[in-house]
């Protein structure tokens, strides 16, 4: 158990390039420590990317219950988010102390322009992806116009289900695995424990701070219904944090999106940036552990009935459907960012420079770390 957790620490702490990690993963496990065979991996990652949640964690989870069960897949699961958890509020307390120095502002005013750039760039890799048909891109526009005239994200994902439900065709039949050994690993006994510590949890925020316990409902919620990854969970967030609440304006968020693309993890590490900035370390703490708790729970509660699920073209097609809709979402996010830089010919040449290297694969942490030195030499 402690070579599991030790392992995925070590791991995450160079865990940039969020689904990109998923490779990595791969190696460690598969080629290096033989911990599971191919099959067995690549079964995982279907699972893992049809779920909601941010992949390359719940990758690291599922790893986990299928060498040491539910608590390998704490162990796992907690040890790669870790390093990123950790910097991340560090970060944000740097940043709320010093974010008006020169420094601090020319670097932001560039790396704005950039963060319009990466989403653009993850708009043109979902749609290369998830829109396949004429139906998929007919979802996906329906999405974006209700997006743009203000309907409630979750309700734009729910139809957009519901119209992969009716639309998409039936995808081919998946191979079947034999998952007997996990089922007897992995119970239904862990699950419903962790739904009562879930449970517990939500109602101790809810007796003694409910402003942290609105802010853990927010950040649960999210987390449920962030098909297609973690970057999914950006917009979700945006819409909720600075449009439905103003908790923030829109600028500190893309600031906060700047600084989750910096630490290893997934980008919805975001979450402890805005739970930071609303409510000190507990905050960040709470809104950590909320914007998880659905990517666990679903991978513990799933697994044993990984087949099932698979083999079922209802499932299939919702999913198909939810990922259309977030191409949608992504485009008019895209925008709304866009909103929120003050553009000018310095800013529109990075972002520009930014999108090409991206479209040609280049690492995006070393777009953000070359964007930073350019805006702090080029906005002073």
């Amino acid at each position: 158990m402690f070579r599991l957790f030790f392992s995925f620490l070590r791991l995450g702490l160079t865990a940039f390039g969020g689904p990109s990690m998923v490779v990595y993963i791969r190696n460690m496990t598969v080629d290096k420590k033989r911990w599971l065979d191919e099959e067995t991996f690549r079964d995982g990652v279907a699972l893992c990317q049809m779920i909601p949640g941010a992949t390359a964690m719940q990758t690291a989870a599922y790893v986990g219950i299928r060498t040491r069960g539910a608590i390998g897949a704490g162990a796992a699961f907690v040890g790669f988010g870790l390093p990123a958890f950790i910097l991340m509020m560090t970060l944000s307390a740097l940043y709320a102390s010093a974010r008006t120095l020169p420094v601090v502002v020319s670097a932001f005013a560039g790396l704005q322009a950039i963060i319009v750039a990466i989403v653009a760039n993850a708009t043109v890799s979902f749609g290369r992806t998830s829109l396949e048909t004429w139906k998929h891109v007919l979802i996906a526009g329906a999405a974006a116009v209700l997006f743009a005239l203000g309907l409630h994200p979750i309700a734009v994902i729910l139809l957009a289900a519901l119209g992969g439900l009716v639309l998409l065709r039936r995808p081919p039949a998946l191979r079947s695995t034999d998952v007997d050994a996990i089922r007897q690993r992995s119970s239904q006994r862990p699950l419903l424990v962790l739904v009562a510590a879930t449970v517990v949890w939500f109602l101790a925020l809810f007796a003694t701070a409910p402003d942290l316990f609105e802010l853990a409902a927010l950040m649960f919620r999210i987390d449920l219904f962030a098909f297609g990854g973690a970057f999914a969970s950006v917009p979700l967030m945006y819409h909720e944090i600075v449009d439905a609440r103003g908790w923030m304006d829109g600028q500190t968020f893309l600031n906060g999106i700047v600084l989750g693309q910096v630490t290893p993890g997934p980008i919805v590490i975001t979450a402890t940036f805005a739970g930071y900035w609303l409510h000190g370390f507990l905050g960040g703490l709470v809104a950590t552990v909320s914007v998880f708790l659905p990517s666990f729970l679903m991978v513990v509660g799933i697994v044993p009935h990984l087949d099932r699920l698979r083999a079922s073209p209802y499932f299939n097609k919702i999913v198909g459907g939810v990922l259309c809709s977030f191409v949608g979402l992504l485009l008019t996010v895209t925008f709304r960012f866009a909103v929120e830089v003050n553009w000018d010919v310095g800013r529109i040449l990075l972002a520009g420079a930014a999108f090409g290297a991206l479209l040609f694969r280049v690492d995006i942490l070393w777009v953000v770390l070359a964007g930073t030195v350019i805006s702090v030499v080029a906005f002073r």
